[in-house]
């Protein structure tokens, strides 16, 4: 049975000045039979990036090639990672009861939530807001909202690879750049 999540936080459509930016690397899509590879996060403080984490997850397991492929993660990397509940317990330390900010946050908070919750048998209820969501509402004649297309929008570098803590630094400008559409769009009003 697919787990209900009914301690998960709220979802919240904001702009706040303190919270923690998250970003994970998995194995595949569904949080119920794959792994988390990579946590990243950035503390931000007055709306200033004051701390980072970032750990990759030794799963014990072959890394699926398209994975590879994508992430750049290799078995060999996940051989100097620290084990699931080990690295978990620290990002809940470091994240602490902040809101939690990602691109498409439901994906990261479903496995970050199901996995505290197998592992360490807490729940991981951090209220959060998602770009991807701020995204639809502030840019909504974009065709395209994921983070490339976003960071193509506000004239960002590419990413060279798809790996958590560079995901979250672009995530972090793309963010900045929404707050200042929706200040514009509320001039208008």
């Amino acid at each position: 049975m697919k787990n209900q999540r009914i301690f998960k936080g709220k979802s919240l459509c904001c702009f706040p000045a303190d919270f923690v930016l998250l970003d994970i690397e998995t194995t595949g899509l569904s949080p119920e039979s794959e792994d988390i590879i990579e946590i990243s996060a950035i503390k931000v403080r007055d709306n200033k990036a004051v701390d980072t984490f970032s750990e990759l997850i030794n799963i014990k397991r072959p890394i699926p090639p398209f994975i590879t492929s994508l992430t750049g993660i290799t078995d060999k990397m996940l051989l100097t990672g620290d084990s699931a509940e080990n690295v978990l317990y620290r990002f809940l330390d470091f994240t602490g009861n902040d809101i939690v900010l990602a691109h498409n946050a439901n994906f990261d908070i479903n496995f970050l939530y199901d996995k505290c919750l197998d592992k360490l048998c807490r729940v991981f209820d951090n209220d959060f807001v998602d770009t991807l969501k701020l995204a639809r509402k502030y840019l909504s004649q974009l065709p395209h909202k994921n983070l490339d297309a976003l960071a193509d929008y506000f004239g960002l570098p590419p990413r060279s690879e798809h790996r958590a803590l560079g995901d979250c630094e672009m995530t972090l400008e793309i963010y900045y750049r929404l707050k200042k559409e929706a200040e514009k769009a509320a001039l208008y009003k």
